[in-house]
């Protein structure tokens, strides 16, 4: 019996630590692609892509006076855009278990009138926060729109088999697919 409800939770678990783990690897690799680029002429420098509270390197001048050693680079964050800043605040309150809260912020006009990626975002949160709420049908429609968005929208390995949002998430992707 123990085991029957201990599993859901330690899987819901594990899947929220690989969610950071993989946000926190895409925000290096962001500071990484920022910091090459800035050392690269800019002819060839590569476009990083827009992340979400990326550092920028700004080398300061050759010190102490003349002798032609150089500082480390000091990094600055990427001011948020309204839209960053709502979805960070959406995705905050489930982390913390708010989710009628996250759904909220998740719905924000900000949101809606934002890049493809951060309404994506937006809407696998706002999925899950219904699912985990027992709202199937508003679960299911997130997801739908999420296949609206972007036919090709799929979960991270982390998220892919919970057993409240897997069955919703099924339901929308065959649902997009007939519609092709």
């Amino acid at each position: 019996m123990i085991n029957r409800v201990a599993e859901p939770i330690a899987e819901h678990v594990a899947g929220s630590l690989e969610r950071a783990a993989g946000r926190f690897s895409v925000l290096m690799g962001a500071v990484l692609l920022q910091a090459c680029a800035a050392l690269q002429p800019a002819a060839t420098a590569p476009a990083a892509p827009a992340v979400a509270a990326a550092a920028k390197p700004v080398v300061k001048p050759l010190t102490p006076a003349g002798t032609g050693e150089r500082r480390e680079p000091a990094m600055t964050a990427t001011p948020l855009t309204p839209a960053q800043q709502t979805l960070a605040a959406g995705i905050d309150a489930y982390n913390k278990g708010d989710y009628n809260a996250a759904i909220h912020k998740l719905a924000s006009s900000d949101i809606t009138a934002a890049d493809k990626a951060t309404q994506l975002t937006a809407l696998k949160y706002a999925a899950f926060s219904y699912c985990l709420t027992k709202r199937q049908t508003l679960c299911r429609q997130q997801f739908g729109k999420a296949f609206l968005l972007d036919p090709a929208f799929e979960l991270a390995a982390g998220e892919r088999g919970h057993p409240l949002w897997q069955p919703a998430f099924d339901v929308a992707q065959k649902k997009s697919q007939l519609k092709k």
